[in-house]
């Protein structure tokens, strides 16, 4: 009908109840054709945009990722290089980033007391393209990402945060693609990975080598996968000529609260110890 307004297309999908089962059995899941490839690709021209096309032509700074779990090389990480997206106020990332909190509120499948759905917060986003391991890098960020586990690095004060990790373009595990070991997140918090005395977590938790581990993944466009920050993953060094560009986006739930530590992720000096991230800087997102 002529004036009626045209319906506006989602950026992604909702999960499936299989899809949110095999996240708690296992501790993550692949969420097959879960992005419109055509956001895919203005994603991937925002980070271009902003890191070139060799994904090292950013300036380099001090290593302060969210994830910090790479020794710093060349001015930034071992194991991608990073940069942050500017979501929350980018047109095309902050329609997705909401989208992405109704699906995270089905995956967290978290109740309150009075049996409300506990909702999703945002904490942070970033590009995080792993560089290639046969060239020289400004950036570092051209290494195997060692075994570990997220949670010890966001300084929050509880488990149920997830990292929803978006390959820009079709990969295998020649672009040094994440595996996960199977069921770890019931292991609990098992610490951060500088105490592992130069090894990963496998080494420091023999006991996670008896459990299966899953191959290398391979993407689809619009393919993503999702794990636990208590899931135990690694991946290895990106073996083709060009970036394995990625995007992260990571989420905690609504009640989620600092637990005092020093972070590197957001500013706290204002703050006092268990008080909750519920400013404007982490908005409610599902």
């Amino acid at each position: 009908m002529v004036g009626e307004p045209t319906a506006v297309k989602s950026p992604c999908r909702t999960v499936t109840n299989e899809e949110v089962d095999h996240l708690h059995e296992y501790g993550w899941v692949q969420l097959r054709s879960f992005v419109d490839p055509d956001v895919v690709s203005k994603m991937l021209s925002i980070a271009r945009d902003k890191m070139g096309d060799d994904a090292d032509s950013n300036p380099v700074q001090a290593a302060a990722a969210p994830e910090t779990d790479g020794e710093d090389q060349g001015g930034g990480l071992a194991y991608f290089n990073v940069e942050q997206s500017a979501g929350l106020t980018d047109p095309v990332m902050r329609p997705l980033i909401d989208e992405v909190g109704k699906s995270a509120s089905a995956l967290q499948r978290r109740r309150a007391a009075d049996g409300s759905v506990v909702g999703i917060r945002y904490y942070t986003d970033f590009f995080a393209p792993k560089l290639p391991s046969t060239k020289a890098a400004r950036h570092g960020g051209n290494g195997p990402t060692a075994f570990h586990q997220d949670f010890i690095t966001f300084s929050v004060d509880r488990s149920g945060g997830m990292t929803f990790w978006f390959p820009l373009e079709a990969y295998g595990p020649e672009a040094g693609t994440m595996s996960f070991v199977n069921t770890s997140h019931r292991a609990g918090v098992l610490g951060d990975y500088t105490t592992y005395g130069g090894g990963d977590a496998l080494d420091a938790f023999p006991e996670l080598r008896d459990l299966e581990m899953s191959p290398q993944l391979t993407y689809e466009l619009g393919d993503i996968s999702v794990h636990t920050h208590l899931t135990i993953h690694g991946a290895g060094a990106n073996m083709m000529d060009r970036p394995r560009w990625a995007y992260l986006l990571v989420t905690q739930p609504a009640d989620v609260c600092w637990n005092g530590s020093v972070t590197p992720n957001f500013d706290s000096s204002r703050m006092t110890q268990w008080q909750p991230l519920d400013d404007e800087r982490f908005p409610l997102i599902g």
